[in-house]
């Protein structure tokens, strides 16, 4: 089985054994759904706020300044994730294609975690130690990357 025919069977959720799709396939869809959710409850709310007639349609900056914290820190909490998807979306995309999801794998639920958790935080809190909190998530994922980098080169 050549490789693409192997990410094609991965992509439909089974391997050349019967198997499920890997942890990698569902980090990346999981990485990719979570910055949606974010972006839909973004919309959501922007869509109460101008049906309320509370903000005009045109009353919004892409990071929500005038706006209440929330929305500041749920925006920067999006652009996080659409900032990180190349990178981490790459790495993970790469190993599905060259068929070497066994790199990735293992800390696949880890790095999409320490994601979800990094955002959460975000929209939680400003303070010292949440901001520490939330870069230690960060950390995690920077190291996962490195790691992932590493092994896909080697």
């Amino acid at each position: 089985m050549d490789s693409l025919e192997r990410t094609i069977y991965e992509l439909r959720g089974t391997n050349d054994f019967g198997g499920h799709m890997s942890s990698t396939v569902y980090a990346l869809t999981g990485f990719v759904s979570w910055a949606l959710f974010l972006l839909v409850l973004m919309e959501v709310i922007r869509t109460y706020l101008v049906m309320t007639g509370k903000v005009p349609a045109n009353g919004f900056t892409p990071g929500n300044a005038g706006l209440s914290p929330f929305l500041q820190r749920l925006s920067r909490a999006h652009a996080n994730c659409i900032e990180g998807l190349p990178i981490f979306g790459s790495l993970l995309a790469i190993a599905i294609m060259t068929s070497r999801t066994g790199i990735t794998d293992p800390l696949a639920y880890e790095f999409l975690g320490a994601r979800i958790i990094q955002s959460i935080i975000h929209l939680i809190s400003t303070s010292s130690i949440m901001v520490s909190l939330r870069f230690t998530a960060f950390a995690v994922q920077m190291a996962i990357g490195l790691y992932w980098s590493w092994k896909l080169i080697a």
